[in-house]
């Protein structure tokens, strides 16, 4: 055979796979690619892998696709190291083994730790012709010690085909040939990250990666460039993937199949988070079937939230282990979550009732702990923000949907047929994750290749980095940062706690609501429940009118700052949540004493909804951009701390909001909630001109 390299097996020696044109050389030099001149690929070397991504490789990634990979024994949908026509890319077969040289190429998610890391294959015994010397990435490349603005172009376009190792990312300013030719992950990158130096070399790949790519995609598609797999020191050959636009890589996948998943994420999302308000028009009908208070009637929605600020804790590290992945919780959960439905439906007894909505919010969990992390796996760190604000939208939104669809629907059918109505959402978005949900943890789908690739060839050698890392995981670490560290994070540092109670602040208010607008808009004003639940629509008009503001923020002054300046200080984030902090108390001033006088016009109180309601999503949009930079390496567990106090905070806001609003008074009782707002906004001043001291002296930040 002209490239000279031996099957997987006997049986499997027909070329395959991969719908791209690759060339076992090394990648050209960097010259070539910065102005795009790569040498021609004689016949003799070259190798199609006709491997091109289809709706049939989106099924059997589903569940329901591996739920019949299990049934039939992995016959059908199989993968392409299952096909008879398979052949292993180079470096996986026995004679590509046999030397271990120094190479350049890395894979942001098998990357060895520098200790553990030994390069696999000469490329001159392995047949190959590299293009220049190759330059360990142990040792300096002199020549290049001093780069000139030439040479940083130059590496930004190589970088563009790069991903990210943070062992490496200081050798890569200076030796161009040490940075490694694969995809960067968005959440290999954060965890990795642990000092500043590390986060500006994960923003810069992904700013070349994204200028690049937008480029190409234009023009033509991008080149590939095989990643040669890596040996350890204890012999192990990390599976890693094939080239640098590998299909099974999720940072690879089309625009197309990546609006699909998202999508998919925030309807999930949206069915969910409904599922808390949309109890608040069946409290009357709940009071009068089982004779209960409205403050013991209340607990139907404060379980609810109180659940699912809990199931993070839980979930969010569980979906984190490579063996488990992120489908698993999700479609295990959500099928849960759907069954129980039906018994909330027709339960006879008020304590049954309670118990079936707070293991609601608890099961409905995941896409709350998790769904942020499977858009994280997909997109790079500079188009994040954009889709994340589609997924807050959901979120955001949702609750105020709830009152909206069922206010109307329980004045006629009584109660429970809110409780059907959540189920005739739930039910069909579960089948369609059933059919159409891809796994996206990079970790899993390595994991699983490896584990594909041993049983072909029989070499027990090869396995995933985190079959290795999770070999000398202990469980008691694993609940260390599932349980503690969040609350660790909350209590010794101040910048983390103030910002996780701003934003339970934020949350508890939004959730006084369901309480307030009852009082104003149905007493005061004298709607029904069907036009009490329009009033709610103020709330997805703030956020719609916040989104569009955001993304031109984004795109007109940040992406540009990013590219031109780098990552800079993580402060600079916080600037939009300056006016966005003013906003909330402004807002909440004028619902409150415009909203409990009766005689004024109540689109004005509801102006003052969505005045407010763009204070808190741009706020948290700020915070939530802001914390990662700060805290790269213990993102997981703030979020997960984060979640737990807000939901906390409106657990307790929903029980005391009806006393205090009665108590005191619509006026008065948003006036104090007005205040708390109004007090926070020196906190985030104080972060904002003060932050970098801050971070000086947090044991936990990126320094």
């Amino acid at each position: 055979r002209a490239t000279g390299r031996a099957p997987c097996s006997r049986k499997r020696d027909v070329p395959s796979q991969l719908s791209i044109t690759t060339t076992l050389r090394y990648p050209p030099p960097p010259l070539s690619l910065a102005l795009g001149l790569t040498p021609p690929v004689p016949k003799a070397e070259s190798k199609v892998l006709n491997w091109t991504p289809n709706m049939a490789d989106l099924f059997r990634d589903a569940p329901i696709g591996q739920i019949i990979r299990y049934i039939t024994g992995n016959r059908v949908l199989q993968y392409p190291e299952e096909k008879p026509d398979f052949q292993c890319p180079h470096g996986y077969t026995p004679n590509d083994m046999t030397d271990k040289k120094p190479q350049p190429t890395l894979s942001p998610v098998s990357t060895p730790s520098a200790d553990d890391r030994q390069d696999s294959v000469d490329p001159e015994k392995a047949g190959l012709e590299p293009s220049e010397p190759i330059v360990p990435a142990d040792r300096p490349n002199h020549d290049h010690q001093i780069p000139s603005p030439d040479r940083i172009a130059l590496e930004r376009m190589e970088t563009s085909h790069s991903g990210f190792s943070h062992t490496s990312m200081e050798k890569s300013r200076t030796n161009p040939t040490s940075n490694p030719l694969s995809r960067t992950t968005t959440r290999e990158a954060l965890s990795r990250a642990h000092t500043r130096a590390d986060l500006e070399a994960a923003f810069a790949a992904a700013v070349t990666t994204t200028t690049t790519t937008q480029t190409n995609n234009a023009l033509s598609p991008l080149p590939s460039h095989p990643i040669l797999p890596q040996h350890t020191a204890s012999g192990q050959i990390l599976v890693d993937w094939y080239t640098t636009t590998d299909p099974a890589n999720p940072q690879n996948w089309s625009l197309t199949k990546k609006s699909l998943v998202n999508l998919q994420i925030c309807l999930y999302t949206l069915a969910v988070y409904m599922g808390s308000a949309i109890y608040t028009p069946a409290i009357g009908g709940v009071m009068a079937e089982f004779d209960v208070g409205p403050e013991t009637a209340l607990l139907g929605l404060s379980l609810y939230v109180l659940a699912y600020g809990i199931g993070p804790l839980i979930f969010s590290p569980l979906s984190e282990i490579p063996r488990v992945g992120r489908n698993p919780p999700y479609m295990i959960t959500m099928g849960v979550f759907v069954v129980l439905l039906v018994p909330s439906a027709v339960v006879e007894n008020f304590a049954g009732l309670m118990v079936l909505r707070f293991l609601q919010g608890f099961f409905g969990s995941p896409c709350l702990a998790t769904g942020g992390a499977s858009l994280q796996d997909l997109f790079s760190l500079v188009k994040l923000p954009y889709v994340l604000c589609l997924w807050a939208f959901a979120a955001t939104a949702a609750p105020a949907l709830g009152p909206l669809i069922a206010g109307f629907s329980v004045a006629v059918e009584g109660w429970r047929w809110a409780m059907w109505e959540l189920l005739w959402l739930a039910g069909p978005i579960f089948l369609v994750m059933l059919l159409f949900l891809p796994e996206t943890s990079a970790a899993n789908i390595l994991l699983r290749r490896a584990e594909r690739l041993r049983k072909l060839t029989g070499d027990e050698r090869l396995m995933a980095q985190s079959e290795i890392d999770q070999a000398n995981l202990r469980p008691k670490d694993v609940a260390f940062e599932a349980l503690v560290r969040p609350m660790q994070l909350i209590v010794m540092d101040p910048a983390i706690g103030f910002t996780a109670g701003y934003v339970a602040l934020c949350y508890g208010i939004y959730y006084s609501f369901f309480e307030a607008f009852p009082l104003v808009y149905i007493d005061r004003y004298g709607f029904n429940l069907g036009q009490m639940g329009l009033t709610f629509l103020s709330i997805i008009i703030g956020v719609v009118i916040s989104i569009a503001i955001y993304y031109a923020y984004i795109y007109k002054v940040v992406e540009p700052e990013i590219r031109k300046f780098g990552l800079g200080a993580p402060e600079r984030r916080l600037l939009p949540a300056i006016p966005a902090s003013l906003l909330m108390p402004i807002g909440l001033f004028i619902f409150g004493w415009t909203g409990s006088v009766g005689h004024i016009h109540w689109i004005v109180s509801v102006i003052g909804i969505v005045i407010f309601t763009m204070g808190v999503f741009v706020l948290m949009q700020c915070i939530f951009v802001y914390l990662p930079l700060v805290y790269p390496q213990y993102a997981a567990s703030l979020f997960a701390g984060n979640d737990f106090a807000r939901s906390t905070v409106a657990f307790a806001a929903v029980m005391f909001s009806r006393p205090m609003y009665i108590g005191m008074g619509v006026g008065p009782g948003t006036s104090l909630l007005g205040g708390l707002t109004a007090a926070c906004i020196g906190g985030i001043l104080v972060l904002y001109l003060y932050g970098d001291k801050l971070r000086a002296r947090s044991r936990f930040s990126a320094k």
